[in-house]
Order: structure tokens, then C-alpha cells, then sequence
């Protein structure tokens, strides 16, 4: 398999996946800033210009990260990465869909990207706030899930990895301060040996 990523982008979630399954793999890095994800190279790897994507050992290619997520979780069982459970299964569903559609798509993209969502400069910094009232009420949400346990769904899961990559957002790039519960998940996280090499590989501290 190969994973092409942005350094510190949604990727950083799979590639942790990735670590926590330790079967081999390879990366290609992609220069999200430069513009490397808009280049003829990449788009025919992934037309939609956007980063995680997955070269599977035959030659296929997975993009979106709940779509990547859970092929890896799916065909390597041993890692225990999903629920048996098919209600709580659901539940790790639930939870990634809303980490990457509000959380990251509505809320962190307005942040960053506040241009995709008005052309008027002038609107920029309101575009900026809703998107951060956005983040910060999702944190609140994953909050109330996570409650008093130590990972999502009392055990760790491909959820814990999205939330970990949007805390990493939070937290590393100082955007917001995490709830004390998210914030202690997300050192729990940065404990895991698999998270370290994955951060590592990408350069992040």
C-alpha cells in the first residue's frame, strides 16, 4: 500500500491507522502549500485534488478518509480498529461522519480557507468566526461523547484517530483550546507508540 498525504493535514489520521496496523506500507508526501494536490500527476491518482489517498497493493485507489479508514479497519480485523458490535459500529460511523463533514468541512475549513465560503474580503473575519464557533462546538459534542472514558467507545477505534487529527488542529496549530476531557484524549493519543512514529514520519512535533 501506499499513502500519499499532506504533512499535518486529515492524513496524519490514517497514517496513524497505518502505524496501529504495522503491516508494511509506503508514503508519498504531498505539497498541500505549493499546490502539489492541483498538479496532472496527483489528479490522476485522485481527481479531487484532496489528500488522504490510498494505493492498495493491487493497483487500486481509496479516497475519503471514512472510506480509507474503515478498509483498513475492515480487512486487517486483528487490529481490532471497529466495534463487533454492529449498534457501536454505527456509533464509530456516526462519529467520523460528523468529525469530517462539520467539524473539519464546515468549521476548521472556514478558519482556513474562510475565501471558499465568501469572495468578499470584507466578510473574511465573520466567515473566520462562524467557523470557529463551528470547531469549537463540535469539540463540545465529542466532548459530551467521550464523557469519562478513556477512548470514544471505551476502547480504541478508527474514531479516536479522527479525533485525534482535528485536536491536532486545535491544539498544535494553537486555533482553539480543547476541552479538559478532548484535551486529555488528545495527550492519551500523542502517548500511543503508533502516534509518535506517524507524527514523526510527517515532521510534526
Amino acid at each position: 500500500m501506499k499513502l500519499y498525504y499532506g504533512p499535518g493535514a486529515c492524513s496524519l489520521g490514517i497514517h496513524v491507522i497505518l502505524e496501529e496496523i504495522g503491516k508494511p506500507y509506503e508514503t508519498k508526501a504531498i505539497n498541500l502549500r505549493e499546490g502539489e494536490q492541483n498538479t496532472p500527476e496527483y489528479k490522476a491518482i485522485n481527481p479531487k485534488s484532496k489528500v488522504p489517498a490510498l494505493a492498495l497493493d493491487d493497483g487500486k485507489i481509496l479516497t475519503e478518509w471514512p472510506a480509507i479508514a474503515g478498509y483498513l479497519a475492515a480487512t486487517n480485523p486483528e487490529a481490532k480498529l471497529v466495534p463487533e458490535d454492529k449498534l457501536e459500529w454505527a456509533r464509530s460511523t456516526e462519529i467520523i461522519a460528523y468529525i469530517n463533514s462539520q467539524m473539519h468541512g464546515q468549521g476548521f475549513t472556514r478558519i482556513f480557507r474562510p475565501e471558499r465560503f465568501s469572495p468578499n474580503p470584507e466578510e473574511k473575519d465573520a466567515v473566520r468566526a462562524e467557523g470557529k464557533r463551528l470547531f469549537a462546538e463540535g469539540f463540545a459534542i465529542m466532548d459530551k461523547a467521550l464523557g469519562d472514558k478513556d477512548y470514544l467507545l471505551g476502547h480504541y477505534s478508527i474514531a479516536d484517530a479522527a479525533l485525534f487529527y482535528v485536536s491536532f488542529w486545535a491544539e498544535g496549530r494553537k486555533t482553539l483550546d480543547l476541552p479538559p476531557r478532548i484535551a486529555a484524549h488528545y495527550a492519551r493519543m500523542q502517548a500511543r507508540p503508533a502516534v509518535q512514529r506517524a507524527m514523526a514520519a510527517e515532521g510534526l512535533s
